[in-house]
């Protein structure tokens, strides 16, 4: 996912995004999104971290708010290659979390971004004693996450919430 419409932008078709890459720059390397469902037309920054879109499909107001909540994804063959220590967000969601101890925790759920750093957002595996599935955040630094492929994630205990 790389941006997310978040509602209409006036009243001919434009829309408002939210951002998940690097910015207006990375997603203007794409001209169609969603199975070339969306068409780029124009795209901008808004000056609030956001952007604003046309798309060729969305001709008015109406278009634009039925699209509120759409991601907007490209094939992975179309997204550029990683370097070293880098990583897609899609990469992380859904992969099993163990402690360095070998404790198994649960499953990234979410990755968020506050504007201080990549945020992991981890589901407990286990109810606790009321029988609910608990969360917690973990920032994405090498200090708190030491390990991490396609098979799993490795957290620092000193990270680990009880």
């Amino acid at each position: 996912m790389l941006a997310a419409i978040t509602g209409a932008h006036g009243v001919t078709g434009e829309v408002r995004l939210k951002l998940f890459g690097e910015g207006v720059a990375a997603l203007k390397r794409y001209r169609a999104f969603n199975d070339s469902a969306l068409t780029l037309k124009k795209l901008r920054d808004d000056g609030k971290g956001g952007a604003i879109a046309r798309f060729e499909e969305v001709t008015n107001r109406n278009a634009a708010e039925k699209l509120r909540g759409t991601a907007l994804t490209v094939p992975r063959s179309a997204m550029p290659d990683l370097g070293e220590g880098e990583y897609y967000h899609a990469d992380l969601i859904g992969l099993p979390v163990v402690s360095d101890t070998g404790e198994t925790l649960g499953t990234c759920i979410a990755v968020e971004n506050f504007g201080a750093g990549d945020v992991l957002e981890i589901e407990r595996e286990k109810p606790d004693e009321k029988g609910r599935i608990s969360r917690f955040m973990v920032p994405m630094t090498q200090t708190a996450v030491p390990e991490w492929n396609g098979e799993r994630i490795v957290l620092n205990s000193a990270f680990v919430e009880e």
